[in-house]
């Protein structure tokens, strides 16, 4: 039998904001974080986290039942996944995005039709401010929680790339635009015959520094300090680019394509990775999303498919070229010079 239409799909995903907000309000309120010291019953919560007695039951109820808390006889508790990753205590907290998302990125996509419409970004730089970028990097407080934003969102991948390239065939690699260094240190802790340079802006240097110590791989991961608009890629067997393409235009995407096909010698790797689109543009929601949502950060940046990447190696004078899958919506695009 032919199955009815259902609004349902319909309905969730328009008031989808409901739940994204919920547990966006908790990472703020820092709940994961209160409940990593123990399970707490209602009243002790709500206090513990100034909330008003009206909805403090249906907010943790509905963390409940989205699957961020458990209740077991009226006292609740992380999920074993919020507890390890929720938990601003933990190294492998990954809120730092999220909490970005909830200041920054909740307002701005709110402006998604004017986007659509104007092409224009509907963040900072639509407010005649400074990109945030800019902002970052003139503070180094905020520069180093938000690396370490990047580092929890990107772990999965660089753990994986870390352990299926084939590195083997090569001795030395550059991580562009390194951030915190994470994917630089789990490549060196994984294969100990590599050594790595680090490239980014000179206001990272202190924060990699301080992280490729405290992995303990500091005698192999050196950082080397740049731009990649003004400056060549450092030269080794395998460039990186993770997160990077999909800031651009197309122009600027090229020419960083180009810069990384200079530094590698002939058998040399340019593995670039991020939330991939698949070919046929029918899958990867994330990947399509994200897309969206460098419309709304950037004046010319986009995601893009395999297909799309490959091809502009290609051009760049890479003669192979393979995408993989990694993790989540992340796949890596590896052109062979």
């Amino acid at each position: 039998m032919q199955t009815q239409p259902s609004p349902d799909a319909i309905l969730q995903t328009g008031l989808a904001f409901w739940a994204s907000k919920t547990l966006l309000s908790a990472i703020e309120l820092g709940v994961f974080t209160h409940l990593a010291r123990g399970p707490s019953e209602l009243p002790a919560l709500r206090d513990a986290l100034g909330l008003h007695p009206r909805s403090a039951g249906d907010f943790f109820d509905a963390l409940v039942a989205l699957g961020f808390l458990a209740r077991t006889g009226g006292r609740y508790a992380n999920t074993a996944e919020t507890d390890l990753f929720l938990d601003r205590a933990k190294p492998s907290y990954v809120g730092g995005i999220l909490e970005m998302a909830n200041a920054r990125l909740y307002p701005f996509w709110g402006k998604l039709t004017e986007a659509l419409r104007s092409g224009q970004p509907q963040n900072e730089i639509a407010l005649g401010e400074p990109d945030l970028f800019d902002t970052l990097y003139a503070d180094p407080a905020r520069l180093e929680q938000f690396l370490a934003a990047m580092t929890g969102i990107s772990r999965g991948a660089n753990l994986a790339i870390a352990r299926q390239f084939g590195w083997n065939d090569y001795r030395s690699f550059v991580d562009v635009g390194t951030a915190q260094g994470d994917l630089a240190a789990q490549i060196a802790l994984a294969n100990p015959h590599l050594r790595g340079i680090g490239f980014d802006l000179p206001a990272v240097r202190p924060i990699f520094d301080d992280y490729m110590r405290a992995v303990g791989v500091a005698d192999r991961v050196r950082f080397e300090p740049g731009s990649f608009f003004e400056h060549d890629l450092p030269e080794a067997d395998v460039v990186l680019m993770g997160h990077i393409l999909h800031d651009w235009d197309l122009p600027t995407k090229r020419m960083l394509i180009g810069k990384a096909y200079d530094a590698l010698p002939e058998g040399g790797a340019l593995v670039v990775y991020e939330s991939i689109i698949d070919d046929e543009r029918k899958e990867n929601a994330f990947g399509l999303l994200m897309s969206l949502n460098m419309l709304i950060e950037t004046p010319g940046g986009f995601d893009y498919t395999g297909a799309d990447c490959a091809g502009w190696m290609k051009e760049a004078g890479f003669r192979q070229t393979r995408t993989e899958h990694l993790v989540g919506p992340d796949s890596m695009v590896v052109g062979i010079k």
